[in-house]
């Protein structure tokens, strides 16, 4: 059965590639000049490219780290080296969207990676649904798009994702240096460096939980009750946890390279006055709580095999009822986040070439109260995300949910790459689902991805008052 995987996998990561390739060749030929935000990617990758790395040489509306151009050089310039390709060409725009490409290979076998480690292989249909949800996750929509353009997403997602898998197999001084080149990529990366820091205190957390679980029961004390009840609990054992020496040291001794890379974080941000490098005009932190939501909806769009289902609704509406002083209290705050923390970001408004600005127009700006009339579809979405993970522990739900709100709620600006990295570790750790599934969780991002690529290269327009090719894309 092993072998039989062996092959299953090598098929699928081959025709993959073979048809990345393809539509790789279909970009290239469509969009020979630097697009959206290639504009500022590539000329500046080019520079470094020829050797130009001074300060001087910076562009100063690029917001992130230089870790694609740094790479980038350290993969193409070694093929002028052994194949003898003049600069002109291996600094080409071909050439420097094709690391991209690379990455995309090094995701698909990551995200293999991840699915044996994350997932139990105790039944013998568990190898085609690991191959099977490789397959979809690479090809997950936001995120394959992109491995077409000079952008950070595909490399960004690769050393995340290694840095996971190192953390999963104990390696945690490599985990923290994986996470450091993704922070190098895009900064707000190093929250899913402290996951996976999480990823080991939550492990703590639930053993010393099992535990204390265990004391209670052979003493016999009366469970607490009311509404909220189990979360007290929880947080009643944190603070008696965090309040002991001892655990609070063997919590460092496991995580201190992670503790490392987040004071050069916290060093980073104070040196620079911020995340951001570059222009912060567009890019100023907020509480934009509203995000969480949208991600919530975000996951459910595209995991609506795994979450809708009528049963999900109708179990969901008893939870309500039988829960009815949780959820109105749930629902008001809610209402209250999305009336007094709603940003509509001036990109939003007035860059046509995204999605995005489709679904504002067209939904949220139909009329003042739709905002407020999706608060329950918002409900039902997070409750399908946290139901859909409860194989694994409250402290690991704790720490995901952390990660999420920390990595989205200062966003000011809807925009769907944002989603996709907290997208991926949720959908790697959710129990495997059925073939039949799979199978229509593929065919659907399948679809997508042929209308977006249709869509991108053949239904293009111009504004009126610029003569250049403008197309739509996520």
């Amino acid at each position: 059965m092993a072998q039989l995987e062996g092959y299953y996998f090598s098929a699928a990561l081959s025709c993959t590639f073979l048809v990345s390739c393809l539509l790789f060749s279909a970009f290239s030929r469509a969009l020979r000049e630097p697009y959206m935000d290639e504009i500022f990617h590539l000329p500046q990758a080019q520079r470094y490219c020829e050797g130009r790395f001074s300060l001087s040489q910076w562009d100063p509306m690029i917001t992130t780290l230089p870790g694609l151009y740094l790479v980038s050089v350290g993969v193409v310039k070694p093929a002028s080296w052994i194949l003898g390709w003049s600069e002109h060409v291996v600094c080409s725009i071909g050439m420097l969207r094709f690391v991209n490409l690379l990455f995309s290979v090094g995701n698909f076998y990551l995200l293999y990676l991840l699915f044996r480690k994350v997932q139990p292989r105790n039944k013998a249909s568990s190898s085609i649904q690991r191959i099977l949800s490789t397959l979809t996750l690479a090809l997950f929509p936001t995120l394959y798009f992109f491995n077409f353009l000079y952008y950070t997403e595909p490399g960004s997602v690769f050393f995340t994702l290694f840095a996971y898998l190192m953390c999963l197999y104990g390696n945690h001084r490599t985990s923290a240096l994986l996470g450091f080149c993704g922070f190098m990529f895009r900064q707000t990366n190093i929250i899913w460096a402290a996951f996976c820091a999480g990823h080991i205190i939550a492990q703590k957390f639930s053993e010393a939980w099992k535990t204390e679980l265990q004391k209670k029961k052979e003493e016999r004390l009366p469970p607490i009750k009311g509404p909220f009840s189990e979360l007290r609990r929880v947080l009643q054992f944190l603070l008696v946890y965090s309040m002991s020496f001892k655990n609070l040291s063997m919590l460092f001794l496991l995580t201190w390279p992670y503790v490392i890379l987040l004071v050069a974080f916290f060093v980073f941000v104070v040196v620079n006055g911020g995340i951001v490098i570059g222009d912060r005009s567009s890019h100023e932190a907020c509480l934009h709580f509203p995000q969480l939501f949208y991600f919530f909806s975000f996951t459910v769009f595209f995991s609506f095999p795994h979450l809708l289902s009528p049963t999900k609704v109708k179990t969901f509406l008893s939870l309500i009822w039988k829960r009815r002083v949780q959820f109105s209290v749930i629902m008001l705050v809610s209402v209250l986040l999305v009336w007094k923390f709603t940003y509509v970001h001036k990109y939003l408004l007035a860059d046509n070439r995204h999605y995005t600005f489709y679904v504002w127009k067209r939904v949220f700006q139909r009329h003042e109260v739709v905002k407020y009339l999706l608060v329950p579809a918002y409900m039902f979405a997070g409750w399908a995300i946290a139901d859909s993970l409860k194989s694994k522990s409250i402290f690991w739900n704790l720490m995901f949910f952390v990660c999420v709100v920390t990595s989205t709620v200062p966003q000011k600006l809807l925009e769907f790459r944002y989603f996709i990295l907290p997208y991926i570790i949720y959908r790697l750790n959710i129990p495997l689902p059925p073939v039949s599934r799979l199978v229509c969780e593929l065919g659907c991002y399948t679809v997508v991805n042929f209308l977006t690529f249709y869509i991108f290269l053949n239904k293009t327009f111009q504004w009126p008052d610029n003569q250049d090719v403008q197309r739509f894309m996520w």
